[in-house]
């Protein structure tokens, strides 16, 4: 099985997330966050990894360290899961439309960290929930995930269907690239030997 469980605590945030590549999107996310708790039951149900995730972080603050710490867990659960990522397909992309809203996102499990990041938001809160958080999560995951992420706004104009098309499209470009090849199931899809 390839799974992970991963806790991380420090001064500001108490995190602990459990996922299960194989699974099929089942999630129970509780950070305190209302808004981010519905983008992460997104990434699980649209990704199909199966998704536990229990943080407390401080809100009189803001939820700044609680989303971005939630963003490194994951990121690191997903490279213990991975394991040697034998088999892996590696790649993922998809172009994803909601509403007046198209988000892009491709990425390669690479083990090298890069975030390309052209999607801006036509507005700075989403209920309670600042905007730029969105980014700081995407962050988070490319630099503890390994991953080369890009994401793209093609166009769209609601601040709620802009953040949640970039979630969903992560979670299906995170389908595609953990799923396995049965071609190559004990080969790394790599010519260096490594990734």
């Amino acid at each position: 099985m390839r799974t992970a469980k991963i806790t991380r605590s420090t001064a500001e945030t108490s995190i602990e997330v459990e996922l299960n590549l194989d699974g099929t999107g089942t999630y129970d996310n509780q950070t305190g966050v209302g808004f981010f708790d519905h983008m992460l039951d997104q990434l699980s149900r649209h990704s199909l990894i199966d998704m536990t995730i229990r943080a407390k972080g401080d809100y009189h603050i803001d939820d700044h360290h609680t989303v971005e710490d939630t963003g490194i867990a994951i990121g690191q659960a997903l490279v213990k899961a991975l394991g040697d990522k034998k088999g892996i397909n590696r790649y993922g992309h998809f172009a994803l439309a909601m509403d007046d809203t198209q988000v892009r996102c491709a990425l390669d499990l690479s083990g090298r960290s890069y975030l390309v990041w052209n999607c801006p938001f036509t507005a700075e809160k989403i209920g309670t929930f600042d905007t730029e958080l969105v980014r700081e999560f995407f962050q988070a995951i490319s630099l503890h995930g390994g991953i080369t992420l890009h994401v793209d706004l093609v166009h769209g104009v609601n601040s709620h269907h802009i953040a949640e098309a970039a979630f969903k499209a992560l979670a299906k470009s995170l389908r595609m690239a953990v799923e396995t090849d049965p071609r190559m199931s004990q080969s790394l899809p790599s010519t260096k030997g490594a990734l």
